[in-house]
């Protein structure tokens, strides 16, 4: 190992890269360099090196001085989450801070862990970064000279090389340079969008959204909106589906999220049940003219069927037991159907007018295709009865996996699927129930892309989220998280190059976001742009001060909340 105690730094400082004459005389103190000086002076010294990163040893005068550039970059050189550059021949390796402390053995010096980003040239005339590339083909050796990236050089590594990106805003520290992912790279691969409550996460997904609507104004983008915030954000640029308007015929739903609606029972009368619902569903299904034209069907067929027949075979199936065999099973299945059938909540799916044949039109609307300059359909299931919004989001999303799997000899058009609160659809392990939403959002994440289908997670407790799902999402962004347990679950699915910038992960200001993966050329920190009023989410918390200030009106208020309350709508 390297004794760092015996490192000169006085010597460290006194060479530059720009091949600054050794022999110069010692006279008077010079003047503080200017900020291309700084940039251009070592600022520390290689000592140890392995696979993924190395341990390099800062000089604190060089760092102090640098903390005075008129540079951002370099101003900020040296500290946790920043960049550095190592000469490694004719090329520089770009590697980020991780952490730091004190070396007790050398008055002036810092010990530091760094981890490896990627390497490219140098320019001849201004030494800076050029043709940058991810990962490392040749590393440095011990006693290698470590400087400051600047912001040209940031510059050179931020730029999006000819792919189609987006802005979003500012990368940390630099004043102009812009943030940018990568489309095909990002969506290519699924995205997750993480933060805690009040952070900012509603307004940067629209944000992220809006500007993908921007960059692809004939895209195909599907958004689940458990709350009804979205609305407000897409209603210019979007269509807007809620229980009023969403009109999706049960008969779309599979033998298993119909046993989810209609089965009541547990234990060893599930399965009765559902062997029940199995035989009498076929038959139901098979009445159907569109299905004696077809021939063969299965239970899983999106063949429409009336409910009424359903009800009708239960009912005959029932006439056909001797005395000895219980009626049980089909009375609950007949006395659930008929609940949902009379409910008036569940007239967006259970209503008899949706009996018609009409999936390719259900289709194109939920998939926007086409889109008539509206790329992007907001699924708002805040009115949707709980007992039934994980089927009604399986089905949702079942429909996208599914078209995407039967279309792959049309090369269908990719689609965008949205999950806002995915850790309520896709939960972990301790929380799974087995429900059909986590299974094919679960699939979506493991086989999606192979089919075209991207998958976009939201969520502000990525803990109870899936492990398997969040380490299928390439581009993770992180906003700030309270929590430990999510802050390790994060750092955990994070690649190991991100490390000094995870720990700055509790210390991120609202509207700033850490962001790793396959959407960016190397891992950075991100200040969100403004959005405008028009194009937010209702997100904002209540002002307790403001609204409590009012007065009047309290009655009718009530008269009215009650009323809606009565009739659910």
């Amino acid at each position: 190992m390297t004794d760092h105690g015996r490192h000169d730094f006085a010597g460290i400082t006194g060479s530059a890269s720009s091949g600054a004459e050794e022999d110069a005389p010692v006279a008077a103190p010079a003047p503080r360099k200017a900020a291309p000086d700084n940039a251009r002076l070592p600022i520390g010294v290689v000592l140890e090196i392995s696979g993924s990163g190395s341990q390099i040893a800062f000089d604190l005068q060089r760092i102090n001085e640098c903390m005075e550039d008129a540079d951002p970059s370099v101003a900020l050189a040296g500290q946790v989450g920043s960049q550095i550059k190592i000469r490694v021949g004719d090329a520089w390796l770009l590697a980020s801070v991780r952490d730091q402390r004190k070396d007790r053995r050398s008055e002036g010096g810092i010990i530091a862990h760094i981890d490896f980003l990627g390497e490219g040239g140098e320019e001849k005339l201004t030494g800076r970064i050029h043709g940058f590339k991810r990962g490392v083909t040749r590393y440095p050796v011990p006693g290698a000279m470590v400087y400051p990236a600047t912001t040209k050089d940031l510059e050179q590594i931020y730029a999006s090389d000819g792919r189609a990106s987006i802005t979003i805003g500012k990368v940390f520290p630099t004043r102009d340079i812009r943030a940018g992912l990568y489309i095909d790279a990002m969506l290519g691969k699924h995205f997750a969008l993480l933060g805690s409550t009040g952070t900012g996460k509603s307004t940067s997904a629209a944000l992220i959204l809006h500007k993908i609507c921007e960059a692809a104004p004939k895209g195909h983008i599907v958004m689940i909106d458990p709350h009804g915030e979205y609305s407000a954000a897409f209603r210019n640029t979007g269509v807007i589906l809620d229980v009023s308007n969403l009109q999706m015929p049960y008969w779309l739903m599979n033998y298993e999220e119909h046993c989810e609606v209609l089965l009541s029972s547990s234990g060893n009368e599930r399965q009765v049940d559902a062997d029940i619902l199995a035989k009498c569903l076929l038959a139901a299904r098979g009445k159907s003219r569109l299905a004696q034209t077809m021939g063969k069907i299965t239970v899983d067929s999106p063949i429409p069927y009336l409910l009424s027949d359903l009800s009708n075979i239960l009912q005959d199936e029932m006439g056909k037991l001797d005395k000895a065999t219980s009626s049980a099973p089909y009375m609950r299945i007949k006395g659930k159907l008929d609940e949902l059938k009379a409910d008036p909540r569940y007239q967006f799916m259970f209503s008899g007018m949706l009996v018609g044949d009409t999936m390719t039109n259900f289709i194109g609307k939920i998939f926007r295709m086409p889109g008539h300059g509206k790329p992007i359909s907001i699924i708002d299931v805040s009115g949707v009865p709980s007992d039934i919004t994980s089927t009604v989001v399986a089905v949702l999303s079942r429909l996208v996996f599914d078209f995407a799997i039967w279309g792959r000899d049309e090369k269908t058009r990719p689609v965008l699927l949205v999950c806002e609160e995915a850790h309520r659809y896709v939960p972990s392990e301790k929380h799974a129930d087995g429900s059909s939403v986590a299974k094919i959002l679960g699939r979506i994440a493991k086989e999606g892309r192979k089919y075209g289908i991207s998958l976009g997670l939201i969520t502000q407790r990525p803990s109870d989220l899936a492990e398997g799902v969040l380490s299928q999402c390439g581009t993770i962004i992180s906003m700030r998280l309270n929590n430990d347990r999510d802050q390790a679950f994060v750092k955990a699915a994070m690649p190991e190059g991100a490390r000094g910038f995870l720990d700055s992960i509790p210390a991120l200001r609202n509207r700033e976001c850490i962001i790793c993966g396959e959407g960016v050329a190397i891992p950075i920190r991100v200040t969100f742009d403004n959005l405008e009023e028009h194009k937010r989410p209702a997100s904002e918390d209540p002002s307790f001060v403001e609204l409590w200030s009012k007065d009047g009106g309290e009655e009718e208020l009530v008269e009215r909340v009650v009323m809606r309350w009565r009739s659910q709508g």
